[in-house]
């Protein structure tokens, strides 16, 4: 039963996670494309610009909303700064990759990198962005 509850706990976080993702994806695309588009920016520059506005975005919300974590915030920051580099490694070398090495449309790389990292972040969010000092990853025997 507590394994049950665990699970739809985790279910609600990633449904409020995916939520927040949405609404940074629009955050996200809309300020590349201003950057982009508007103010006519190179694609690196303007990702670049873009992420550092994201940043702070999803923190904020997945911190007070999606995993309501009452932790150290500066402890929580620290660990958001390390996946976030990765990702924003990631995100650089990609957008290089597909889009100067093989001329990919770069909003659509910028997507389609999105759309992958959502599949590594929520774990590393729960079990380790927001973590709290008492809580520990749990294995589950089956018998």
């Amino acid at each position: 039963m507590r394994l049950l509850k665990k699970l739809w706990s985790m279910r609600q976080q990633f449904a409020k996670y995916f939520l927040v993702g949405i609404s940074g994806l629009v955050v996200d695309m809309t300020t590349l494309w201003i950057f982009i588009d508007i103010l006519h920016w190179g694609a690196i520059t303007a990702l670049m610009v873009n992420q550092l506005i994201v940043l702070s975005y999803i923190f904020n919300l997945n911190k007070r909303w999606a995993f309501k974590s009452n932790g150290q915030t500066r402890q929580e920051i620290k660990r958001y700064l390390i996946l976030y580099f990765f990702n924003y490694i990631f995100a650089i070398g990609w957008m290089y990759f597909w889009h100067n090495s093989l001329g990919f449309e770069p909003k659509l790389v910028r997507l389609v990198n999105i759309i992958l990292a959502v599949s590594w972040n929520f774990l590393l969010y729960k079990f380790f962005v927001y973590r709290t000092p008492n809580q520990a990853v749990h294995t589950v025997a089956i018998d």
